[in-house]
């Protein structure tokens, strides 16, 4: 990616987001992304390993899940587009913990040496 106003542009070929514009993400920028998510992932795997902690351990943490599962709500209503079905989904409490679940387990999958490919495959398969 040359620039960050390039990573937001093909933010923006997102069908989800209320900025969406029809743009058909490039081979070489989806790499780009999915290895840019990987290195996110290994920089933020000790916090995405607590939320999975404290997520099995309910009684004791449950106050960092319960946080990040308010936050990812939070942003899902600031920059998705609420009219979609799909997105109506994602802020339906009960089918939302296990897609914020399903999430962090994808990326904490990400943060071995064989990340980059775990995770192309895991969308190409999707």
């Amino acid at each position: 990616m040359p620039n960050k106003v390039t990573i937001w542009k093909i933010r923006n070929s997102n069908p989800l987001r209320k900025s969406y514009v029809n743009n058909n993400i490039k081979p070489d920028e989806l790499d780009a992304l999915i290895k840019i998510t990987v290195e996110m992932s290994k920089y933020l795997y000790p916090y995405i390993r607590e939320i999975l902690k404290s997520k099995e351990n309910n009684q004791e943490n449950s106050v960092i899940y319960n946080d990040f599962s308010k936050r990812f709500i939070e942003l899902i209503n600031e920059r998705f587009n609420k009219d979609s079905i799909r997105v109506k989904k994602l802020l339906n409490q009960d089918e939302n913990d296990e897609t914020i679940i399903k999430s962090l387990i994808t990326l904490s999958f990400c943060i071995s040496n064989q990340g980059y490919q775990k995770l192309k495959n895991l969308l190409f398969d999707f």
